[in-house]
């Protein structure tokens, strides 16, 4: 198991936390997703077949991009 944290910058209200949290919970092997308004990031625990590629492609697909 592993457990990513990301900056989102386009993260602006509690709509977007929820819609990150949703749409990330749906991935499979993902274990918990936590997003932070205040700090504009997102924790990540997750499994295979999840990876930090498909993460952050999903991320992106949704509008809330990572940081680089």
């Amino acid at each position: 198991m592993a457990t990513v944290t990301y900056k989102v910058p386009s993260m602006h209200c509690h709509h977007c936390t929820h819609t990150i949290e949703s749409e990330l919970s749906e991935l499979a092997g993902v274990r918990e997703v936590k997003a932070e308004l205040a700090k504009r990031q997102v924790t990540i625990t997750f499994d295979a077949p999840a990876t930090e590629e498909k993460i952050k492609a999903l991320l992106a697909e949704i509008n809330y991009p990572v940081a680089e």
